[in-house]
């Protein structure tokens, strides 16, 4: 009997290793790609979340500071196989781009990556994958008039106000909103009950870990003025105090290490190009700066220390989810929130995605082509990554 748990806990665990190792090499296009890439995945073909519970996860990481689609990438390991399984979840999404940077490290610096056409015809992939993700979504979250109505307020005030805040002020108000629209109809809302082989203790002690690490090391940075403590220092902070995407990431990590002269503006708008070219988490830029200071060591150590608050929160944070959606003020809450989330994707889908994708009729025709090659042929992710690489150097080509 024990033999056969174990057999079945290593298949989960090499099942969620396969899973998001796939993602790590096929998920271009940044954060609001990565949660489409993931809806694809996890909740159509696998089928290990309904929609509303990926919806819900999507709100609550949305919501905390740090890599939006990892947290919920580790959510979803966590879900499935436990902390293992949010560890290997982890691991396999975020070490292809981590490999990728810190070998982009030493080749990159003179390379015009940023303006290669396979990394153009990558972006047009995103715009495919984001639009069937919102198509989804949208169906199941904005069933009513109500809900379209604040999916489009969240549009308009996340497109017309581009800030931080502007998301976590919208979902705040949305979540208002839903409470006295739906404080009756939530009640009746059904739910799917996760379970979270995480104790209630252990999130307590994340959460508390993760505040205490905030305030602490900064302290320790003044202390010892050791460059191992104030590079954790940095990446620590940096990893903690983002909201609204990875993209955000990038001009705190440029106050960071640029002015205190740990690389130059030169090395750091090469890292930037590099991060663009990957696949996988904008946050593991760390890992190119880390090794430009310190070799593959610092590359390594720089991406546990910008990571470490994710996990920290996620794992702090999900064993207490049931609770709250059993609660009927939360659910109708909730309601809102997810309509909200429809609308800000709509939002980061026409700026950045589509603006910085489609500049032209040709660009538009193509990603029309890899759109119908997701939704109607079925064809795999891998395959329409390919497809959009080999197709953008081709436009590229024929553009000159």
């Amino acid at each position: 009997m024990e033999k056969a748990k174990q057999s079945k806990k290593s298949k989960t665990f090499l099942e969620i290793l396969l899973i998001s190792t796939k993602l790590g090499f096929t998920s271009f296009g940044g954060p609001i790609a990565h949660l489409g890439y993931f809806h694809d995945e996890y909740v159509r073909r696998r089928k290990w979340l309904d929609e509303k519970s990926y919806a819900d996860l999507v709100a609550l990481c949305q919501f905390l500071p740090g890599p939006a689609s990892s947290q919920v990438g580790i959510g979803i390991g966590i879900i499935r196989g436990g902390l293992i399984g949010g560890i290997i979840s982890f691991l396999g999404f975020t070490l292809p781009s981590v490999i990728g940077l810190i070998i982009f490290a030493s080749l990159i610096e003179g390379l015009d990556i940023e303006n290669a056409g396979w990394i153009h015809g990558l972006k047009m992939v995103a715009v495919a994958i984001v639009a069937h993700a919102i198509l989804g979504m949208a169906k199941n979250l904005t069933p009513d008039l109500q809900r379209k109505t604040i999916a489009l307020f969240a549009l308009v005030i996340t497109l017309l106000w581009q800030s931080v805040f502007s998301q976590i002020g919208v979902i705040i108000l949305a979540s208002v909103i839903g409470h006295f629209l739906y404080k009756q109809q939530s009640i009746e809302q059904s739910h799917e009950y996760i379970s979270f082989p995480i104790s209630k203790k252990i999130a307590s002690i994340c959460l508390g870990l993760f505040f205490v690490l905030l305030f602490l090391l900064p302290v320790i940075r003044e202390i010892f003025a050791y460059p191992w403590i104030a590079m954790f220092d940095s990446f620590y902070r940096s990893g903690s105090l983002v909201f609204g995407g990875g993209h955000v990431v990038l001009p705190l990590l440029e106050r960071e290490f640029v002015p205190s002269e740990w690389l130059s503006e030169e090395a750091f708008l090469a890292g930037y190009g590099a991060t663009q070219a990957v696949p996988g988490p904008l946050f593991t830029f760390a890992a190119y700066i880390g090794t430009v200071i310190n070799g593959w060591g610092g590359g390594i150590f720089a991406t546990f220390a910008i990571f470490l608050p994710a996990f920290l929160l996620i794992i702090g944070v999900l064993p207490f989810w049931n609770t709250l959606c059993k609660n009927a003020k939360i659910q109708s809450a909730l309601l809102g929130v997810n309509a909200a989330v429809v609308g800000i994707l709509i939002s980061a889908f026409y700026h950045p995605i589509w603006t910085s994708s489609i500049l032209n009729a040709t660009d538009f025709a193509f990603a029309a082509v890899l759109f119908s090659m997701l939704v109607y042929w079925k064809s795999p992710p891998w395959i329409i990554v390919i497809t959009g690489a080999i197709g953008g150097m081709l436009i590229s080509y024929f553009q000159l």
